[in-house]
């Protein structure tokens, strides 16, 4: 019988092969979490600082707070994933992580 497939041992050495990579991979995502967050973090506040700018150009003022922006509809939250809230300036119009 000279049928083409893999044999048993051929299908064990691909699997010992992937848990191999798995092992090494999945420690490596873990280590990273912070790093994700941080950076998250950072982009929500870019964000909301350029929402800051679009409230002052459409009404001439700087928001009294970051609640007036989620309140017009120029923002849906400011906190990170890290539950920390953003702050917020008023006098300057700066966003910034805490």
């Amino acid at each position: 019988m000279d049928e083409k497939g893999f044999t048993l041992i051929e299908m064990l050495v691909v699997l010992l092969i992937i848990s191999i990579l798995l092992l090494l991979v999945i420690p490596n995502i873990g280590k990273q979490q912070a790093s994700i967050q941080t950076k998250g973090c950072s982009a929500l506040q870019k964000m909301v600082q350029s929402s800051v700018e679009a409230y002052r150009l459409d009404h001439e003022k700087l928001p009294e707070s970051l609640q007036e922006l989620k309140d017009e509809g120029y923002i849906t939250t400011y906190k990170c994933k890290n539950n920390s809230d953003l702050t917020y300036e008023k006098n300057s119009g700066i966003v910034s992580i805490p």
